[in-house]
């Protein structure tokens, strides 16, 4: 697994095995094209940066304004993105981050299968999923960090970082939009309580950029590990369910 200092901005590898001190924050956002920063082009960004600050790799890189940020480093949405992310974890003494786009060397595909296996997992050991709405404009009632009470949570943020609230302040908001109940919000152990079919119900409105993780995002919430096979379609959906009919007898599945 890896995760980014915080810090130094550097990408870390967290192996199997290594005792379990490493607390990290996890983003959530919406893809967002080229603007993007992959596993390798953001090694390279960082390296570059601390070249022309004339810093040590293990050096801090923080940037007092957004006009610094912006000449400072390629005008990448995605980069500023995880910028950001860095920033609002290293304010509460979180050391590390973990970011879908560029903390998965994609050019492995065992690492991009294990990584996708584990995800939902790691959003669960998270201390806390900071989710970027990129359409959602800087307005008024904004929520206080006393709002959140310390709590491992899910935080959400308009497009400009403002947070607008928590899982917990938001949660009627939530269930309106994902008719994911509130007992599962609060606590992801309860889904096995669920019929699948109600379960399957909760992704009937999501959009992925690629047709195989319409299915492949499901692993975690049906208990599943399964090869990824890119290029075989809709296909991936029904092994996803032949591997989730083996272990139980609810027909809830296909109705």
């Amino acid at each position: 697994m890896w995760l980014i200092n915080t810090r130094s901005l550097l990408l870390e590898e967290k192996r199997a095995g290594e005792p379990d001190c490493w607390k990290y924050a996890i983003l959530s956002h919406t893809w967002d094209g080229c603007e993007e920063v992959s596993f390798l082009e953001y090694k390279s960004i960082v390296s570059n940066l601390h070249q022309s600050l004339g810093t040590g790799l293990g050096t801090e890189i923080r940037f007092s304004s957004q006009a610094d940020l912006d000449r400072a480093s390629p005008k990448k949405r995605g980069f500023h993105k995880i910028y950001h992310t860095c920033d609002l974890a290293r304010a509460r003494g979180i050391g590390y981050v973990w970011v879908d786009t560029c903390c998965i060397d994609k050019s492995s595909s065992s690492e991009l299968s294990e990584a996708i296996n584990s995800m939902f997992r790691w959003y669960q050991e998270a201390e806390v999923c900071f989710a970027y709405l990129t359409d959602l404009p800087a307005g008024e009632g904004t929520a206080t960090r006393g709002d959140l009470n310390g709590q491992r949570s899910v935080e959400f943020y308009d497009k400009d970082w403002n947070l607008r609230g928590s899982k917990g302040t938001l949660e009627s908001i939530l269930f309106d939009i994902t008719r994911i109940l509130p007992k599962v919000l609060r606590d992801s152990s309860t889904l096995p309580e669920f019929p699948l079919g109600q379960r399957m119900s909760w992704a009937s409105d999501r959009h992925t950029e690629r047709v195989e993780d319409l299915a492949y995002c499901l692993f975690g919430i049906f208990d599943v590990h399964l090869p990824l096979i890119y290029g075989e379609g809709t296909k991936a959906f029904i092994r996803l369910q032949e591997a989730i009919a083996q272990d139980s007898n609810d027909l809830s599945l296909f109705a």
